[in-house]
């Protein structure tokens, strides 16, 4: 096998996350990024990474 096809790049999207949500509030959310010319999944992982920033600062094991 090549090896340059195991080596992971840096920040490479290799996990999923499932959520279950209402099925109305997701078609609005979907249909807002893309009015928004945005996808659903960019705003969850900023979301995500905001949260993170937020908390984990008060933290001290990090």
């Amino acid at each position: 096998m090549d090896k340059s096809r195991t080596v992971k790049k840096a920040g490479k999207k290799d996990s999923q996350l499932i959520i279950r949500i209402n099925g109305e509030e997701r078609d609005r959310f979907v249909s807002l990024c893309d009015e928004l010319d945005t996808s659903a999944a960019r705003e969850v992982r900023r979301f995500i990474r905001s949260f993170l920033e937020e908390h984990e600062q008060d933290d001290p094991a990090n």
